[in-house]
């Protein structure tokens, strides 16, 4: 029994290209490219030599199956992709699930990631986060995409590239409204940017295009509508207190404190009660 390891590739800057990564792709019977000449370039820098196989979202059923054929044989396998890690907005994310289903051991080479290094320069929240890749090309399915996110309240990250840019940020501020976003680009590159704006002012700049580069939009989640308090949800704090024995006096200006009502208007239902 052979194995296959993911193996995670430089997103720009082949520095980032790990010691053990290198070592893999080495040592391994052949490699699985999304891009065969992306990957010979990386494979030239370090000065690699292996077999290489074409595996990309066109070919990934009939490849696929000739790749798990030589794992079942004995031979090992490293996965890449043209950048980033394998199986993340990527087909590789079929082979690996077709190894697990057949016993063929899956390793990890972790690298580099766009989303995950996009959210943490950008200053947004991450606590929660959803990664959604790219929308789509259809219409349809771009909008009933954008429609299932509406109300979402975590961080959003989605990837673009800069030819679809304007459109999308248009498409998102119609469904989104004004909200704080990050746009990063060229992440580990020479121009690194993370432009820290809005969609409006984004769609202004940018709605006719104009940045160049692989893109990461961060976007901010829908915000908790504050509930507005009203007197009679002020004057049933005031009572609660009431019942646990304080004055209608102490009790008022407990509720004062808590809803930012007025104590006196407080106060004045309390005595009508």
């Amino acid at each position: 029994m052979g194995k296959l390891y993911v193996v995670g590739t430089p997103i720009g800057n082949l520095g980032d290209f790990s010691p053990r990564a290198v070592n893999t792709l080495e040592e391994c019977d052949f490699i699985a490219a999304e891009d065969t000449r992306v990957t010979l370039k990386i494979l030239n820098h370090f000065g690699i030599k292996k077999q290489m196989v074409s595996y990309f979202e066109h070919n990934r059923t009939e490849q696929g199956e000739k790749i798990l054929a030589r794992l079942l044989s004995g031979e090992t396998c490293a996965l890449v992709t043209d950048a980033g890690m394998p199986a993340i907005s990527d087909p590789g994310e079929d082979l690996v699930r077709l190894c697990h289903e057949n016993g063929v051991p899956v390793e990890s080479v972790p690298g580099p990631c766009a989303f995950s290094t996009a959210l943490a320069i950008s200053g947004m929240p991450s606590g929660r986060f959803t990664f959604e890749g790219f929308l789509s090309v259809t219409k349809n399915s771009r909008r009933e995409h954008l429609l299932s996110l509406k109300d979402e309240k975590r961080t959003m990250i989605f990837y673009e590239a800069p030819h679809k840019l304007g459109a999308t940020l248009k498409d998102m501020y119609d469904n989104f409204g004004d909200r704080n976003i990050a746009i990063v680009r060229e992440i580990t590159k020479i121009h690194e940017e993370v432009i820290r704006t809005t969609f409006s002012e984004a769609v202004r700049l940018y709605g006719e295009g104009g940045l160049k580069g692989e893109i990461v939009l961060i976007i901010e989640g829908k915000k908790e509508e504050e509930k507005e308090v009203t007197l009679e949800d002020a004057v049933k704090i005031a009572l609660a207190k009431i019942d646990e024995g304080f004055s209608k006096n102490e009790s008022a200006k407990f509720a004062a404190k808590q809803t930012g009502v007025k104590k006196g208007d407080i106060y004045s239902q309390l005595t009508e009660v």
